[in-house]
């Protein structure tokens, strides 16, 4: 078994969170893969690269790094969602690639000459001690990439929650929390220079998601996202249902093109050892 120090985490991504992030994997990859190319192209990756994907889910970004690297590693929490990385890989014939079940704060990291992550680093229960363990799995000079959220004020994503704040409280917490841990640039070269990397860099990148076929679709799917959801079964069924209702009209101006698509917003960092 491995060793899990980020329990809460754990619970969360190995119950309910993990296994609808892996029964709708497409789905996510819909929301979030725009951004891989910007992620991937920061990285630099050559065919001689041994890649550690942070918070690797179900897999995408680390296939995809496979294919530019000589071989690369996923690591995650959830067991479900490694279970979905490894059938995907095997489905499509990523030969070079494996999946390991540990705690980034923890685990003992294989060596590596590039770290990335597609929004996997922001829920690190000790983010100092997740960081200088990923420095320590990497070769001098090598080379860390990593998308993670922008504070969701200004951003579509963040209007279509912010509708719902009149019946529930914001699924994502404050902003510095959760999944805006690393909204504050500053705080992120902090906690990156404490764990032993230099050459920090920070850029906004943006990119679309869809999150739908149409409005029905989108506000059904995020009704299920894990915070949505807790915070809906907390605040009672009047309460959520007109949560979601104000959520399914929020969604309305951004149905175009044969698909619901919200413009994401995040942070593009990058980092030496």
């Amino acid at each position: 078994m491995p060793q899990i120090v980020n329990t809460h985490q754990s619970e969360a991504w190995n119950g309910y969170e993990g296994r609808h992030w892996a029964d709708h994997h497409d789905r996510y990859d819909q929301v979030n893969g725009g951004f891989n190319a910007a992620l991937l192209d920061a990285a630099a990756l050559t065919a001689e690269d041994r890649v550690l994907d942070l918070g690797c889910g179900n897999g995408q970004v680390t296939r995809l790094a496979a294919r530019r690297a000589r071989a690369a590693t996923g690591i995650d929490l959830s067991g479900p969602m490694l279970d979905r990385a490894r059938a995907l890989a095997a489905e499509e014939g990523v030969a070079n690639v494996t999946f390991e079940r540990g705690d980034a704060q923890v685990h003992p990291l294989p060596e590596s000459t590039a770290a990335i992550s597609r929004f996997g680093v922001m829920f690190f229960a000790d983010p100092v001690a997740a960081f200088a363990n990923v420095a320590r799995a990497l070769v001098p000079g090598g080379r860390l990439a990593f998308l993670c959220m922008t504070a969701l004020e200004g951003t579509e994503l963040g209007s279509v929650l912010a509708a719902m704040g009149e019946h529930l409280p914001r699924p994502t917490g404050p902003d510095g929390t959760g999944p805006t841990s690393f909204a504050d640039p500053d705080r992120t070269r902090a906690v990156l220079t404490e764990a032993g990397f230099t050459g920090f860099g920070c850029a906004r990148v943006e990119a679309e998601g869809v999150w739908g076929r149409d409005v029905a679709d989108a506000a059904a799917f995020l009704g299920e996202w894990g915070p949505v959801k807790y915070h809906c079964d907390l605040a009672g069924p009047e309460a959520a249902a007109r949560a979601r209702e104000a959520l399914t009209e929020a969604l309305r101006p951004f149905e175009r093109e044969g698909a619901v698509r919200l413009r994401g917003s995040a942070w593009l960092v990058t980092a030496r050892r």
